[in-house]
């Protein structure tokens, strides 16, 4: 009886490292810091960090300057898990970035914000911006010479910048960088970043479970 138990024990054991699991444990591992400002666009800052999370993925919801209630641009409230200084001790798979022009116009004159970007820039590691965020990236220099988009308010703002400015797609992938345009295309932007992180099965499955 005890040899039977032994023999079964080794068979989960093998079974649990094998390359089935070790896969699987990767895709679980994966990590996201979502970045949360006063201002923020609340529709694209809540489907990102619904949809990653629905893909398994950690995510870290980092308040600028704050562990308090942080009110979004349409006065919804959000309460961070830690502040961006407390989550900034952390790497990440990817760093994201909402919009709404008072979130980002405080992403872009933080000094934090744009460390923490170019850390991540130089791991070579996944930065995604959409609808106004896009221009804290201009603002800390990420990504210059890639193809870039944004809310179409902002675009003149990237007029005479070394970046290529793309208006005609929803989401725009260079690299590890990964813009998009606003809140109608939260859900293709969070897929995205889900596809680049757990892969597109994963991401698949989880667009087909919302009933993408």
């Amino acid at each position: 009886m005890i040899n039977i138990v032994k023999s079964r024990l080794r068979v989960i054991t093998k079974s649990l490292f094998s390359g089935q699991f070790h896969t699987s444990l990767r895709k679980m591992s994966k990590s996201a810091l979502v970045i949360l400002a006063p201002g923020s666009e609340e529709m694209e800052f809540v489907i990102s960090v619904d949809v990653l999370r629905r893909a398994k993925i950690n995510v870290t919801v980092g308040g600028l300057g704050t562990t308090s209630p942080i009110k979004c641009s349409r006065d919804v409230v959000i309460v961070p898990d830690v502040s961006l200084s407390d989550a900034a001790k952390q790497e990440y798979d990817a760093i994201i970035l909402p919009g709404g022009l008072g979130g980002a116009k405080a992403m872009a004159e933080s000094k934090e914000v744009g460390e923490l970007l170019k850390r991540q820039e130089s791991n070579n590691k996944l930065i995604a911006a959409i609808c106004a965020a896009p221009t804290a990236l201009l603002a800390h220099s990420i990504g210059t010479g890639k193809s870039i988009t944004s809310y179409p308010s902002v675009q003149e703002q990237f007029k005479g910048s070394s970046y290529t400015y793309v208006n005609d797609k929803a989401v725009v992938q260079d690299g590890q960088l990964i813009t998009s345009r606003g809140p109608g295309t939260a859900f293709a932007f969070a897929l995205k970043i889900a596809e680049n992180l757990v892969g597109a099965e994963e991401a698949g499955a989880v667009s087909k479970g919302m009933l993408l």
